[in-house]
């Protein structure tokens, strides 16, 4: 859905830029994940983290802002200048709501300040393989597992896991020595206009696109996965209607994606708080998601489906049931098919398919995408695109997929969340990825 139009909405204030700082160290927390295969098992991976750009202060050498509501003028007025004045600093991680400890990380929504002031911080950071280096995924005919604990997300919050077609390198270049090591290159099919693309000035205003797979957006009251495909590869800059603006489906992505949510599906009692659901979610759980392919008449490997596991207590979740109308009930993974009868009863143009639907995807998981952790919560549409009716005021009863969780209107504000809410935060760890069936063993 929208959440990083969100974000760059909520960074409007914030400042960024592309030539490492040196007022303040640049140091990675650490957080070990596993690559694995069935006959070999699971092996550590030195990996470490680091906060995006636009998180960042980022400053003049006289400590001049290079940016106030968008670019300084002054000091970039074109992106050679921007590149020579600018120093993009390192970041106090804890003071950014980012905690690691071992394998799990924390992801606080909220900052409370020794002033007892709560500030919002709404982290998203990048999983490194080395200190210059994004950690590239490639998961066709693979799996995906983690350990998630969302007790601590209410309605209107979103912690989520996903993959964007960024470049390995964070796009570091003569104007962006930063790079990776500072969290540089953002994108994703929802086309955002930072004020810097691959750490270089965007004086243009282009949008940043590119494939993007969210294996994982939830609190504790709903969850959906989502696949959006785009027709370019890695980070591309659109301009005009390819960037969806106006109309979204002439973007070159699919923002809207093909999503599987089972309390949208009809499975009420299979996700939620308490033991009367299949995933209890006051307590942690285990994520699996596989990539299976088929071959071609050329002998190519095509992405085919997309399946969902859980574990709980080490216990393996049957899937969810589809109980609407005109669905297959025994579907539980996402395949073209699936996508299309989506769009068939709930209603929608089908850019899924159009954008080139599973082969697509499957095609920018193979060549590698970068995985990106956050937390945030939506002062839009208090996240009902998720977890409650959406749009507002639809019917469920003859608008069959608005009833998207069971958070009511009135829940999930924003501005109820900083006051009521301080303590949301979510929890991710245990990260692997490997052959089908090596990440994970169910009593």
């Amino acid at each position: 859905m929208s959440r990083r139009l969100h974000l760059w909405a909520l960074l409007v204030t914030a400042v960024s830029a592309q030539q490492p700082g040196k007022l303040s160290p640049e140091v990675h927390p650490k957080l070990p994940t596993w690559a694995c295969t069935v006959a070999g098992g699971c092996i550590q991976k030195d990996t470490s983290l680091v906060l995006d750009s636009d998180y960042r202060w980022v400053h003049t050498d006289d400590y001049t802002n290079c940016k106030i509501n968008g670019l300084n003028p002054a000091v970039c007025p074109d992106a050679e200048t921007c590149a020579a004045n600018c120093n993009l600093e390192g970041v106090d991680y804890a003071g950014s709501g980012i905690h690691t400890n071992g394998s799990e990380l924390t992801l606080n929504l909220f900052v409370n300040r020794t002033d007892g002031t709560t500030s919002l911080v709404s982290p998203r950071v990048y999983l490194l393989t080395n200190e210059t280096t994004y950690d590239m995924f490639s998961l066709l005919d693979k799996e995906f597992t983690f350990d998630v604990d969302v007790s601590k997300l209410p309605c209107g919050t979103n912690g989520a896991l996903y993959f964007s077609e960024m470049l390995a390198n964070g796009g570091k270049s003569s104007l962006n020595p930063a790079g990776a090591s500072y969290g540089t290159g953002y994108c994703d099919a929802q086309c955002p206009t930072p004020a810097f693309i691959n750490g270089e000035a965007n004086l243009e205003s282009y949008g940043a696109c590119c494939n993007e797979m969210d294996i994982w957006e939830a609190n504790s009251r709903a969850t959906a996965f989502t696949p959006h495909p785009c027709n370019v590869t890695a980070l591309y800059k659109c301009s005009g209607d390819l960037c969806g603006r106006t109309d979204k489906y002439q973007s070159v992505c699919d923002k809207d994606g093909c999503d599987y949510n089972p309390y949208r599906l009809g499975d009420h009692p299979y996700y939620g708080r308490g033991d009367g659901n299949k995933v209890d979610t006051t307590r942690p759980f285990t994520v699996v998601t596989q990539f299976f392919s088929n071959t071609t008449t050329t002998g190519e490997k095509e992405l085919s489906a997309i399946k969902r596991l859980y574990l709980q207590d080490s216990k393996l979740i049957s899937a969810s049931t589809i109980a609407v109308p005109g669905y297959d009930s025994t579907s539980d993974t996402i395949t073209d098919e699936y996508c299309a009868k989506n769009k068939q009863i709930f209603g929608g143009v089908n850019a899924f398919a159009n954008q080139g639907g599973l082969r697509q995807m499957g095609e920018a998981l193979d060549r590698g995408m970068v995985l990106v952790f956050s937390v945030w919560h939506d002062a839009g549409s208090a996240m009902k695109w998720l977890d409650g009716t959406f749009p507002a005021g639809a019917d469920p009863e003859t608008q069959p997929g608005t009833e998207r969780g069971p958070c009511l209107p009135e829940e999930g504000h924003a501005d109820d969340i900083q006051r009521d809410a301080s303590w949301t935060e979510v929890k991710f760890s245990n990260v692997k990825s490997g052959e089908i069936g090596s990440t994970f063993k169910a009593a």
